[in-house]
């Protein structure tokens, strides 16, 4: 008698159910809301959501502004998004023009969007 054993598989099932997508911690789900509202507001110490958005900003899907003290606020690039401390809430909106340059560009950023002749 001959023994069968099921193929070896790559794929491992773990038990229960997925949870629901939660606008703060999905990517898609993220991007949606923030789509359809136009922003949304991210309570300073929610660490999870700003990873996120974070990621959604260096695809250049979101912008992100940092909300002051004073109520003023501060537009983030993605490499300062990725060190940003929790001290201070922002806001996560969505791009006017994927390519807009405006004038809140440091000068030392105006140099990569400058037309070169080939």
């Amino acid at each position: 008698m001959e023994s069968r054993s099921s193929p070896p598989s790559n794929v491992i099932h773990f038990p229960g159910a997925r949870s629901a997508a939660f606008p703060g911690r999905d990517q898609k789900s993220l991007m949606d809301a923030v789509y359809a509202a136009g922003s949304l507001p991210i309570a300073a110490g929610d660490r999870a959501t700003k990873d996120v958005a974070t990621r959604l900003t260096i695809f250049g899907f979101v912008v992100l502004d940092e909300v002051q003290a004073d109520g003023t606020v501060r537009r983030l690039r993605p490499s300062e998004a990725i060190h940003v401390s929790t001290a201070h809430p922002w806001r996560i909106s969505r791009p006017s023009s994927r390519y807009a340059v405006d004038d809140s560009l440091p000068a030392s950023d105006l140099d990569l969007f400058a037309a070169h002749l080939a």
